[in-house]
């Protein structure tokens, strides 16, 4: 019961903070997070978020297979994408998964990002 207390928690404040991050002037700290979710969510590398024309362009990891974490990897298999979205609150929402090791990913990125200061006061009450 405390194990799902903690997800739904986690869920809420990520959906929290997406709607705080897109309704305010786009800081660094933001636009990791934006794009660190969209990242998460299409396995994708080099995002760049064009906020004034409501545009995404990545490129998206074809195969894992090539990837090696102990090379220099030259070579992954890449998709060059390019995304126009309506309304990046709802889109990046969308991209909110709720399985267990992205819900990890999700309290390790408020942490790394360091979103449990005062400005927007998540987490404060757990």
């Amino acid at each position: 019961m405390k194990n799902t207390d903690i997800k739904s928690r986690i869920e809420n404040n990520i959906y929290s903070l997406i709607s705080s991050t897109c309704s305010q002037r786009i800081d660094d700290k933001s636009r990791a997070l934006h794009i660190a979710i969209i990242k998460k969510h299409y396995n994708a590398t080099d995002v760049t978020i064009d906020y004034f024309r409501k545009r995404l362009d990545m490129d998206l990891v074809i195969d894992d297979t090539f990837y090696d974490p102990n090379t220099i990897n030259t070579y992954i298999p890449t998709f060059k994408a390019n995304f126009y979205y309506l309304d990046l609150q709802d889109f990046l929402k969308s991209c909110i998964e709720r399985d267990d090791r992205s819900i990890a990913f999700y309290a390790s990125l408020l942490r790394s990002l360091n979103f449990l200061d005062e400005h927007h006061k998540l987490l404060k009450t757990a």
